[in-house]
């Protein structure tokens, strides 16, 4: 970042007048960055929480360490989880994996 405000002000002292074309391709660069890069992957982390948020009792779902199971309890940040009769285990909300028709809904 610092680089190109520096190649900017080499510029401008070479052009006469340039710098505000500069300022103008140096802000058309952060949008484009934005809209492109950063608003998608808020986008789709917003999704993801959403999905977490709404699990309840009696769903299944996979783990993202590939573990199958049925939730049998909800808490705050954690899942209890049965993979077999009678084994139970208890995972991070953060631990659910999300499958790719989940999240295009």
């Amino acid at each position: 970042m610092i680089s190109l405000l520096l190649f900017a002000q080499s510029a401008e002292g070479k052009q006469g007048g340039g710098g505000y074309s500069m300022l103008i391709f140096l802000g058309l660069m952060i949008l484009i960055f934005y809209f492109f890069m950063i608003r998608p992957q808020q986008k789709k982390q917003k999704q993801i929480q959403q999905f977490r948020d709404n699990i309840k009792k009696g769903d299944s779902i996979i783990t993202i360490g590939g573990i199958h199971g049925k939730v049998v309890d909800v808490k705050e940040n954690t899942f209890v989880i049965e993979v077999a009769d009678n084994v139970k285990m208890t995972i991070e909300k953060a631990a659910v994996a999300i499958d790719g028709n989940e999240t295009k809904k």
